[in-house]
């Protein structure tokens, strides 16, 4: 009877070890099973990630030396030119501000700068009202009458109110609309600049007295944002 006790535990030993073996051999097939799905299922999303990013840079208009990361330094310091040559009158705001949307217009923002300074006589003073004429005043720091500032604003697409003449923003805003149309008009400065300053009927007078459009007011904006541009480089 022993011997046939000890015959069965014999039998129940093997049974429980072949059992066992068998569960120890099922969680690692299982566990091995468990990871290749896992980086299966990683392998998936990295290729999915890759036809995204193929897609992406197919369809993308953006360049990517035209993203802020690589623009902004550039830009911050031409503003800094213009907030120091200004000795703070011209704020940092408005500084990048112009910079910024005279890029769009591909206009050199010196040229507006200095033209802005000229208009305020150093001032920057956004509220500045100019003198008397027969035409009316002048308003704001690029000094628009209230006879050509809302076709200009049309032009651009702009809201206009008389108040928003003394709107910095704006009125910068006016200045690269109004800067961008003359220089398409006449394809150089000298024209362009003179007529900004004189009126469109005024820059035909100024030539046929003079023979050419190089006004000193033209010629100074151009000398002198070609100065600072160089101040920019050092």
């Amino acid at each position: 009877m022993k011997k046939i006790k000890s015959g069965r535990y014999l039998i129940l030993l093997v049974v429980v070890m072949l059992l066992t073996g068998t569960g120890i051999y099922i969680t690692q097939y299982k566990n091995q099973y468990e990871t290749l799905t896992a980086e299966n299922e990683q392998l998936i999303q990295e290729n999915n990630k890759l036809e995204a990013q193929r897609d992406y840079l197919q369809t993308s208009t953006v360049e990517s030396e035209d993203t802020g990361y690589y623009k902004w330094p550039e830009i911050v310091r031409k503003a800094d030119v213009l907030v120091e040559e200004s000795d703070e009158e011209f704020k940092m705001s408005w500084a990048l501000y112009l910079v910024k949307e005279a890029e769009r217009y591909n206009i050199d923002p010196y040229l507006v700068y200095e033209l802005l300074k000229v208009e305020t006589g150093g001032t920057f003073n956004p509220e500045l009202v100019g003198p008397d004429t027969v035409y009316g005043n002048a308003y704001g720091m690029s000094q628009f009458m209230k006879n050509t500032a809302p076709w200009i604003a049309e032009m651009g697409e702009l809201p206009y109110e008389d108040d928003l003449l003394f709107d910095p923003y704006y009125s910068i805003q006016l200045s690269l609309i109004y800067l961008d149309f003359l220089h398409n008009e006449y394809g150089n400065w000298n024209e362009a600049l003179t007529a900004y300053h004189r009126g469109m009927a005024g820059l035909e007078q100024y030539k046929e007295e003079n023979g050419h459009a190089k006004s000193d007011y033209a010629k100074r904006i151009q000398n002198n944002a070609e100065e600072y541009k160089s101040l920019a480089l050092n």
